[in-house]
């Protein structure tokens, strides 16, 4: 088969032959190169989405746009009562909520904090994507998760109304004070609505606890100096959320 011939042939599929092809990297390798089984699929899929696909997607994209501002217009025409928020375009952007599961549908319940035993549960070291690291799964099998453990487990990420988007993922989840408490990277299935519309009762982002990060960042890589370049708050008289450690 071709898939077959490909990762046979090819010297990007194995890390030895890719490696001892760097290592006497020369015109004449790139050459060889250049007509790697690989390479030469890779550029035959780049010009087919040149040609093919990115015009054609570049129009719709424009006129998504367009009717989305007729969209808009429409809405503020249908509810003059309501305060819109301007054009944010190249300026700060900032979103507020709580920390709150949802449900979303019938029978369908998303909790606030997702855990390291729900990461254990889903572990399968036939799937690539549902690996786990050795020594992580050794911390989790003795429990040691220092400081950041809460409840006999280790917080990974938690659910909030924060209106994000496209393009979120990385940004900071401060409290209150302004103290770092997560770092947003998703939203639920149901929340992808909320580039139409957005639904405070059912649409929830997804943010990495930043519990787990200074776990890993301590126990798991062992980065004492990233750590010591931190302040760490601990507060008892703040939500459930962030009376252990924080980083700001």
């Amino acid at each position: 088969a071709y898939s077959d011939a490909v990762f046979n042939k090819s010297i990007f599929t194995d890390q030895a032959r890719l490696f001892k092809a760097l290592d006497q990297f020369s015109p004449k390798v790139a050459k060889r190169m250049a007509k790697d089984p690989a390479y030469v699929l890779v550029q035959a899929c780049i010009a087919s989405y040149s040609e093919d696909v990115r015009p054609r997607y570049t129009t719709l994209n424009d006129s998504l746009e367009a009717a989305m501002r007729t969209y808009s217009r429409g809405l503020m025409e249908l509810f003059p009562e309501k305060t819109w928020w301007p054009d944010a375009n190249s300026t700060l952007r900032l979103s507020y909520g709580q920390v709150e599961g949802t449900d979303p549908r019938d029978g369908i319940t998303y909790k606030p904090f997702t855990t390291l035993d729900g990461v254990m549960e889903k572990y399968d070291p036939s799937n690539p994507g549902f690996s786990v690291p050795q020594k992580l799964i050794d911390l989790h099998q003795a429990k040691d998760y220092g400081r950041y453990g809460e409840d006999g487990t280790l917080p990974v990420c938690f659910l909030s109304s924060l209106h994000t988007t496209g393009g979120n993922s990385g940004s900071p989840v401060l409290n209150g004070k302004g103290e770092l408490i997560g770092i947003n990277f998703d939203r639920t299935w149901e929340s992808t609505m909320s580039d139409i519309l957005f639904d405070p009762a059912k649409c929830r982002n997804i943010s990495m606890d930043v519990r787990y990060v200074l776990f890993i960042l301590d126990k798991y890589f062992g980065a004492q100096r990233l750590l010591d370049e931190m302040v760490l708050v601990a507060r008892a008289d703040v939500p459930h959320m962030i009376e252990l450690p924080v980083h700001r």
